[in-house]
């Protein structure tokens, strides 16, 4: 059973492993992984670290056993990055799609956004990621209009909140 866990630089040769499995390219969603960032070294990874604590942003890791899944950010705020990719941004390593992963990550993280106050979440993923559209309706996803042809915005509402 996977379990959601603040990011941990005891984790390091773990998530190397599901890095490597990603390849090259910015896709991994859920991390905060920046091009400048240098995840190779053990120093380099803990300056990372230190960095996602400092973000308006709670990341989480899924994991397994001693793997690396896939990694969920919930990004606090509303500015324009959150307006742009959304406050929930999630990826799961290609071994452990198809499994349901992301979609109990997704609902987990929901329950903190909740707890945080908030009443509704913006999620956006591209028009071609099928599992992911699923993913999110799946969670109460209302699709709205973009305006870029490239992507699905979708809000989810937490409807807790409108019986208070």
């Amino acid at each position: 059973m996977p379990e959601l866990i603040s990011p941990d630089a005891r984790w390091h040769a773990a998530w190397l492993e599901a890095h490597a499995e990603w390849g090259p390219g910015a896709h991994e969603d859920g991390f905060g992984l920046r091009p400048s960032d240098d995840v190779g070294t053990r120093e380099g990874f803990a300056t990372w670290l230190a960095r996602l604590a400092g973000d308006a942003c709670t990341y989480r890791w899924i994991v397994e056993g001693e793997r690396v899944l896939g990694g969920i950010a919930l990004r606090h705020g509303f500015g324009e990055f959150v307006r742009q990719f959304g406050h929930i941004g999630y990826g799961v390593r290609p071994s452990a799609r198809g499994r349901g992963v992301a979609s109990w990550a997704l609902g987990r993280v929901l329950g903190e956004a909740w707890t945080l106050g908030m009443s509704r979440v913006l999620v956006v993923c591209a028009v071609d990621n099928v599992a992911s559209m699923r993913t999110i309706e799946r969670h109460g996803g209302v699709p709205e209009k973009s305006p870029d042809e490239r992507v699905r915005r979708y809000w989810i509402e937490n409807y807790l909140s409108l019986d208070m």
